[in-house]
Protein backbone atom coordinates (compact mmCIF):
# COMPACT_ATOMS: atom_id res chain seq x y z
CA UNK A 1 0.00 0.00 0.00
CA UNK A 2 3.07 2.46 0.65
CA UNK A 3 4.89 1.77 -2.11
CA UNK A 4 0.74 2.27 -4.36
CA UNK A 5 0.49 5.60 -2.38
CA UNK A 6 3.74 7.10 -3.01
CA UNK A 7 4.13 10.22 -4.78
CA UNK A 8 0.22 10.70 -4.56
CA UNK A 9 0.72 12.86 -1.20
CA UNK A 10 -1.34 16.22 -0.74
CA UNK A 11 1.89 18.09 -1.40
CA UNK A 12 3.07 16.58 -4.02
CA UNK A 13 2.74 18.31 -7.19
CA UNK A 14 1.41 16.07 -10.14
CA UNK A 15 2.80 16.16 -13.18
CA UNK A 16 0.50 18.45 -15.97
CA UNK A 17 0.21 16.89 -19.65
CA UNK A 18 2.37 18.97 -22.29
CA UNK A 19 -1.01 19.82 -23.46
CA UNK A 20 -2.34 21.69 -21.12
CA UNK A 21 0.56 23.22 -19.94
CA UNK A 22 0.22 25.33 -23.31
CA UNK A 23 -2.78 26.43 -22.56
CA UNK A 24 -2.93 27.30 -19.69
CA UNK A 25 0.28 29.55 -20.39
CA UNK A 26 -1.83 31.22 -23.45
CA UNK A 27 -2.65 34.94 -22.93
CA UNK A 28 -6.22 35.90 -23.93
CA UNK A 29 -5.77 39.82 -25.30
CA UNK A 30 -9.34 41.42 -25.00
CA UNK A 31 -9.67 44.80 -27.45
CA UNK A 32 -12.10 46.93 -28.65
CA UNK A 33 -13.81 46.07 -31.88
CA UNK A 34 -14.16 44.83 -34.63
CA UNK A 35 -12.67 41.36 -33.69
CA UNK A 36 -13.51 40.26 -37.30
CA UNK A 37 -10.31 41.25 -39.68
CA UNK A 38 -10.97 41.09 -43.23
CA UNK A 39 -7.49 41.28 -43.92
CA UNK A 40 -7.10 44.69 -45.06
CA UNK A 41 -3.98 46.61 -43.14
CA UNK A 42 -3.05 50.18 -43.78
CA UNK A 43 -0.39 49.62 -46.42
CA UNK A 44 -2.84 48.03 -48.18
CA UNK A 45 -5.39 51.04 -48.04
CA UNK A 46 -3.27 53.31 -48.97
CA UNK A 47 -1.99 51.41 -52.04
CA UNK A 48 -5.44 51.37 -53.20
CA UNK A 49 -5.77 54.99 -52.78
CA UNK A 50 -2.70 55.83 -54.65
CA UNK A 51 -3.76 53.34 -57.36
CA UNK A 52 -6.55 55.59 -57.61
CA UNK A 53 -5.08 59.09 -57.92
CA UNK A 54 -2.53 57.52 -60.44
CA UNK A 55 -4.68 58.30 -63.38
CA UNK A 56 -5.30 62.13 -62.71
CA UNK A 57 -1.82 62.22 -61.74
CA UNK A 58 -0.49 60.84 -65.08
CA UNK A 59 -2.83 63.35 -66.64
CA UNK A 60 -1.27 66.44 -64.84
CA UNK A 61 2.55 65.16 -66.06
CA UNK A 62 0.65 64.93 -69.52
CA UNK A 63 -1.07 68.86 -69.09
CA UNK A 64 2.06 70.46 -67.61
CA UNK A 65 4.74 68.53 -68.27
CA UNK A 66 8.16 68.29 -66.13
CA UNK A 67 6.77 70.61 -63.98
CA UNK A 68 3.86 68.56 -62.86
CA UNK A 69 6.88 65.57 -62.40
CA UNK A 70 9.17 67.86 -60.73
CA UNK A 71 6.47 69.06 -58.10
CA UNK A 72 5.33 65.10 -57.31
CA UNK A 73 8.64 63.74 -57.01
CA UNK A 74 9.86 66.47 -54.46
CA UNK A 75 6.45 66.28 -52.87
CA UNK A 76 6.66 62.28 -52.33
CA UNK A 77 10.02 62.06 -52.02
CA UNK A 78 10.72 65.04 -49.12
CA UNK A 79 7.57 63.25 -47.29
CA UNK A 80 8.34 60.40 -46.98
CA UNK A 81 12.39 60.99 -45.73
CA UNK A 82 10.28 63.57 -43.38
CA UNK A 83 8.61 60.66 -41.79
CA UNK A 84 11.25 59.01 -41.13
CA UNK A 85 13.30 61.35 -39.39
CA UNK A 86 10.95 62.74 -37.61
CA UNK A 87 10.39 59.01 -36.48
CA UNK A 88 13.81 58.55 -35.84
CA UNK A 89 14.09 61.86 -33.32
CA UNK A 90 10.94 61.11 -31.69
CA UNK A 91 12.31 57.31 -30.35
CA UNK A 92 9.31 55.64 -32.43
CA UNK A 93 9.34 52.67 -35.07
CA UNK A 94 9.42 53.75 -38.94
CA UNK A 95 6.06 53.94 -40.37
CA UNK A 96 7.19 54.65 -43.80
CA UNK A 97 6.12 51.61 -44.86
CA UNK A 98 2.30 51.79 -44.15
CA UNK A 99 2.35 54.31 -46.82
CA UNK A 100 0.57 57.22 -45.57
CA UNK A 101 3.68 59.91 -45.99
CA UNK A 102 3.85 58.87 -49.74
CA UNK A 103 -0.21 59.64 -49.69
CA UNK A 104 0.22 63.03 -48.34
CA UNK A 105 2.79 64.16 -50.40
CA UNK A 106 1.34 63.44 -53.37
CA UNK A 107 -2.38 64.97 -51.88
CA UNK A 108 -0.06 68.11 -51.23
CA UNK A 109 1.48 68.00 -54.77
CA UNK A 110 -1.92 67.77 -55.87
CA UNK A 111 -2.79 70.82 -54.49
CA UNK A 112 -0.50 72.74 -55.61
CA UNK A 113 0.13 75.07 -58.56
CA UNK A 114 2.99 73.49 -61.62
CA UNK A 115 5.53 76.67 -61.06
CA UNK A 116 6.01 76.11 -57.41
CA UNK A 117 9.55 76.58 -56.57
CA UNK A 118 11.03 73.34 -54.81
CA UNK A 119 11.49 74.65 -51.59
CA UNK A 120 7.75 75.86 -50.63
CA UNK A 121 7.02 72.00 -51.43
CA UNK A 122 9.26 71.06 -48.66
CA UNK A 123 8.14 73.52 -46.34
CA UNK A 124 4.80 72.42 -46.64
CA UNK A 125 5.52 68.97 -46.03
CA UNK A 126 7.38 69.97 -43.20
CA UNK A 127 4.01 71.34 -41.96
CA UNK A 128 2.06 68.25 -43.38
CA UNK A 129 4.25 65.36 -41.37
CA UNK A 130 6.05 66.84 -38.96
CA UNK A 131 3.27 69.30 -37.41
CA UNK A 132 0.01 67.85 -38.52
CA UNK A 133 0.93 63.95 -38.01
CA UNK A 134 4.07 63.58 -35.99
CA UNK A 135 3.55 65.81 -32.97
CA UNK A 136 -0.01 64.39 -32.45
CA UNK A 137 1.41 61.36 -32.32
CA UNK A 138 1.03 59.89 -35.91
CA UNK A 139 -1.43 58.54 -38.42
CA UNK A 140 -4.49 57.90 -36.72
CA UNK A 141 -3.95 60.36 -33.78
CA UNK A 142 -3.65 63.70 -36.04
CA UNK A 143 -7.27 65.56 -36.01
CA UNK A 144 -6.39 67.65 -39.65
CA UNK A 145 -5.84 66.78 -42.76
CA UNK A 146 -1.94 66.23 -42.78
CA UNK A 147 -1.73 67.34 -46.76
CA UNK A 148 -4.57 70.04 -46.30
CA UNK A 149 -2.98 71.72 -43.50
CA UNK A 150 0.35 71.77 -45.53
CA UNK A 151 -1.67 73.11 -48.68
CA UNK A 152 -3.57 76.01 -46.35
CA UNK A 153 0.25 77.20 -44.02
CA UNK A 154 1.48 77.35 -48.38
CA UNK A 155 -1.41 79.51 -49.25
CA UNK A 156 -1.61 82.41 -46.36
CA UNK A 157 2.35 82.14 -46.18
CA UNK A 158 3.56 82.67 -49.68
CA UNK A 159 -0.34 83.95 -51.65
CA UNK A 160 1.45 85.18 -54.43
CA UNK A 161 2.94 81.53 -55.59
CA UNK A 162 0.04 79.94 -54.43
CA UNK A 163 -2.69 81.74 -56.33
CA UNK A 164 -1.31 84.30 -59.43
CA UNK A 165 1.53 82.11 -60.87
CA UNK A 166 -1.22 79.42 -62.98
CA UNK A 167 -0.46 77.96 -66.37
CA UNK A 168 -3.07 76.30 -68.90
CA UNK A 169 -3.19 73.02 -69.13
CA UNK A 170 -1.36 71.89 -72.52
CA UNK A 171 -0.11 68.52 -73.76
CA UNK A 172 3.28 68.18 -72.00
CA UNK A 173 3.11 71.58 -70.83
CA UNK A 174 4.24 72.97 -74.42
CA UNK A 175 3.28 76.79 -75.47
CA UNK A 176 1.41 76.88 -72.04
CA UNK A 177 0.62 81.04 -71.37
CA UNK A 178 -0.52 81.86 -67.89
CA UNK A 179 -3.92 82.60 -66.92
CA UNK A 180 -6.23 82.73 -63.83
CA UNK A 181 -8.33 79.60 -62.71
CA UNK A 182 -12.22 79.79 -63.74
CA UNK A 183 -13.02 80.63 -60.44
CA UNK A 184 -10.22 83.30 -60.48
CA UNK A 185 -12.17 84.70 -63.78
CA UNK A 186 -15.39 84.68 -62.37
CA UNK A 187 -14.09 86.47 -59.22
CA UNK A 188 -11.81 89.15 -61.20
CA UNK A 189 -14.94 90.03 -63.61
CA UNK A 190 -17.29 90.24 -60.70
CA UNK A 191 -15.01 93.02 -59.39
CA UNK A 192 -14.24 94.77 -62.35
CA UNK A 193 -17.96 95.16 -63.89
CA UNK A 194 -20.23 94.30 -61.34
CA UNK A 195 -21.22 90.99 -62.68
CA UNK A 196 -19.70 87.73 -64.54
CA UNK A 197 -18.38 88.08 -67.59
CA UNK A 198 -17.82 84.33 -69.02
CA UNK A 199 -19.48 82.04 -71.08
CA UNK A 200 -20.54 78.22 -70.11
CA UNK A 201 -21.29 76.18 -73.00
CA UNK A 202 -20.45 73.04 -74.36
CA UNK A 203 -16.94 73.53 -75.05
CA UNK A 204 -16.34 75.35 -71.48
CA UNK A 205 -17.80 72.06 -69.91
CA UNK A 206 -16.21 69.78 -71.60
CA UNK A 207 -12.64 71.97 -71.13
CA UNK A 208 -13.42 71.76 -67.62
CA UNK A 209 -14.40 67.79 -67.38
CA UNK A 210 -10.88 66.93 -69.36
CA UNK A 211 -8.67 69.11 -67.83
CA UNK A 212 -7.61 71.98 -70.22
CA UNK A 213 -7.42 74.68 -68.12
CA UNK A 214 -5.53 76.58 -65.05
CA UNK A 215 -5.41 74.82 -61.79
CA UNK A 216 -3.86 72.74 -59.26
CA UNK A 217 -1.79 69.98 -60.76
CA UNK A 218 -4.26 67.21 -59.83
CA UNK A 219 -7.87 69.37 -60.11
CA UNK A 220 -7.82 69.96 -63.78
CA UNK A 221 -9.33 66.44 -64.88
CA UNK A 222 -12.73 65.33 -63.45
CA UNK A 223 -13.21 62.77 -64.93
CA UNK A 224 -10.13 61.14 -64.01
CA UNK A 225 -10.62 61.81 -60.12
CA UNK A 226 -14.19 60.44 -60.35
CA UNK A 227 -13.01 57.84 -62.70
CA UNK A 228 -10.75 57.19 -59.03
CA UNK A 229 -13.70 57.69 -56.74
CA UNK A 230 -15.57 54.69 -58.31
CA UNK A 231 -12.83 52.33 -58.14
CA UNK A 232 -12.58 53.35 -54.65
CA UNK A 233 -16.15 53.03 -53.65
CA UNK A 234 -16.11 49.47 -55.58
CA UNK A 235 -12.83 48.76 -53.59
CA UNK A 236 -15.33 49.30 -50.43
CA UNK A 237 -12.59 51.87 -49.62
CA UNK A 238 -14.96 54.96 -48.92
CA UNK A 239 -18.66 55.43 -48.24
CA UNK A 240 -20.35 57.60 -51.07
CA UNK A 241 -22.11 59.80 -48.11
CA UNK A 242 -19.28 62.55 -47.76
CA UNK A 243 -18.44 63.07 -51.41
CA UNK A 244 -22.59 62.95 -52.78
CA UNK A 245 -23.54 65.59 -49.56
CA UNK A 246 -20.15 67.74 -50.41
CA UNK A 247 -20.75 68.01 -54.04
CA UNK A 248 -24.46 67.98 -53.99
CA UNK A 249 -24.48 71.00 -51.49
CA UNK A 250 -22.06 72.81 -53.31
CA UNK A 251 -24.82 72.15 -56.41
CA UNK A 252 -28.12 73.03 -54.47
CA UNK A 253 -26.72 76.15 -52.59
CA UNK A 254 -24.78 77.94 -55.62
CA UNK A 255 -27.83 77.02 -57.56
CA UNK A 256 -30.27 78.80 -55.42
CA UNK A 257 -28.08 82.28 -55.52
CA UNK A 258 -27.72 81.50 -59.60
CA UNK A 259 -31.37 81.45 -59.92
CA UNK A 260 -31.81 84.34 -57.59
CA UNK A 261 -28.99 86.55 -59.71
CA UNK A 262 -27.40 84.86 -62.47
CA UNK A 263 -25.70 87.86 -63.55
CA UNK A 264 -23.80 87.95 -60.47
CA UNK A 265 -23.52 84.23 -59.27
CA UNK A 266 -22.19 81.67 -61.93
CA UNK A 267 -24.24 78.20 -62.73
CA UNK A 268 -24.10 75.45 -60.21
CA UNK A 269 -22.56 73.57 -62.71
CA UNK A 270 -19.74 75.47 -63.05
CA UNK A 271 -19.07 75.30 -59.26
CA UNK A 272 -19.27 71.58 -58.83
CA UNK A 273 -16.56 70.97 -62.18
CA UNK A 274 -14.31 73.89 -61.19
CA UNK A 275 -11.61 73.79 -58.54
CA UNK A 276 -10.10 71.41 -56.33
CA UNK A 277 -13.97 70.33 -55.30
CA UNK A 278 -13.85 66.57 -56.63
CA UNK A 279 -10.29 66.32 -55.13
CA UNK A 280 -11.16 67.08 -52.04
CA UNK A 281 -14.93 65.33 -51.91
CA UNK A 282 -13.64 62.18 -53.08
CA UNK A 283 -10.10 61.72 -51.42
CA UNK A 284 -9.74 64.35 -48.68
CA UNK A 285 -13.52 64.90 -47.50
CA UNK A 286 -13.02 60.69 -46.93
CA UNK A 287 -10.00 60.54 -44.42
CA UNK A 288 -10.45 58.12 -41.60
CA UNK A 289 -9.16 60.01 -39.03
CA UNK A 290 -10.54 63.39 -39.39
CA UNK A 291 -13.69 62.47 -40.65
CA UNK A 292 -16.85 60.91 -38.51
CA UNK A 293 -16.95 57.48 -38.40
CA UNK A 294 -21.08 57.31 -38.80
CA UNK A 295 -23.31 57.64 -41.91
CA UNK A 296 -25.28 60.34 -41.01
CA UNK A 297 -22.00 62.33 -39.22
CA UNK A 298 -20.52 62.03 -43.15
CA UNK A 299 -23.82 63.43 -44.40
CA UNK A 300 -23.59 66.44 -41.59
CA UNK A 301 -19.52 66.84 -42.47
CA UNK A 302 -20.28 66.83 -46.19
CA UNK A 303 -22.92 69.54 -46.38
CA UNK A 304 -21.09 71.95 -43.36
CA UNK A 305 -18.42 71.40 -46.48
CA UNK A 306 -20.55 72.22 -48.48
CA UNK A 307 -22.13 75.16 -46.98
CA UNK A 308 -18.45 76.53 -46.05
CA UNK A 309 -17.07 76.25 -49.63
CA UNK A 310 -19.81 78.28 -51.22
CA UNK A 311 -19.68 81.33 -48.51
CA UNK A 312 -15.84 80.96 -48.91
CA UNK A 313 -15.64 81.28 -53.04
CA UNK A 314 -19.07 83.97 -53.13
CA UNK A 315 -18.07 85.96 -50.36
CA UNK A 316 -14.54 85.50 -48.47
CA UNK A 317 -11.27 86.74 -49.76
CA UNK A 318 -10.02 83.48 -51.56
CA UNK A 319 -12.21 82.25 -55.14
CA UNK A 320 -11.35 78.57 -53.77
CA UNK A 321 -12.63 77.28 -50.17
CA UNK A 322 -12.32 73.33 -50.43
CA UNK A 323 -9.30 73.11 -48.68
CA UNK A 324 -10.22 75.73 -45.50
CA UNK A 325 -14.28 73.81 -45.32
CA UNK A 326 -12.67 70.63 -45.03
CA UNK A 327 -10.17 71.84 -42.32
CA UNK A 328 -13.04 73.43 -40.18
CA UNK A 329 -14.88 70.36 -40.23
CA UNK A 330 -12.20 68.67 -39.39
CA UNK A 331 -12.52 70.71 -36.32
CA UNK A 332 -15.82 69.65 -35.91
CA UNK A 333 -15.58 66.04 -36.29
CA UNK A 334 -15.48 64.89 -32.48
CA UNK A 335 -18.73 66.81 -31.75
CA UNK A 336 -20.01 65.12 -35.31
CA UNK A 337 -19.26 62.29 -33.94
CA UNK A 338 -20.56 62.52 -30.51
CA UNK A 339 -24.19 63.25 -31.74
CA UNK A 340 -24.53 61.09 -34.20
CA UNK A 341 -23.17 57.85 -32.31
CA UNK A 342 -25.53 55.48 -32.24
CA UNK A 343 -27.17 54.10 -28.55
CA UNK A 344 -25.51 51.45 -26.61
CA UNK A 345 -27.12 48.12 -27.29
CA UNK A 346 -29.38 47.63 -23.79
CA UNK A 347 -29.47 50.74 -22.46
CA UNK A 348 -32.61 52.27 -21.31
CA UNK A 349 -33.02 56.21 -21.96
CA UNK A 350 -33.07 58.17 -18.41
CA UNK A 351 -37.31 59.39 -19.17
CA UNK A 352 -38.32 55.85 -19.86
CA UNK A 353 -36.37 54.79 -17.37
CA UNK A 354 -38.15 57.24 -14.84
CA UNK A 355 -41.62 56.39 -16.03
Amino acid sequence: MEDSMEGKGPSEKRETPPKKAAESERIFLVSSSPHLHDGRTVASVMKLVLWALLPASLFSIYAFGFDALRVILISTVSAAALEAASRKVMRRESSVGDFSAVLTGLLLALNLPPTVPWWMIVVGNIFAIVIAKQIYGGLGNNPFNPALVGRVVLLVSFPVHMTARWVTATPWGVDAVTTATPLGMARDSLARLGHIEMQFGREEIVNLLVGTRAGCIGEVSVILLLAGGLFLLWKKVISWHAPVAFIGTVWAVTGIFHLADPSRYADPAFHVISGGLFLGAIFMATDYVTTPITKSGMLIFGFGCGLITVVIRLFGGFPEGVSFAILLMNAATPLIDKMTKPAVFGRIEKKKAAA
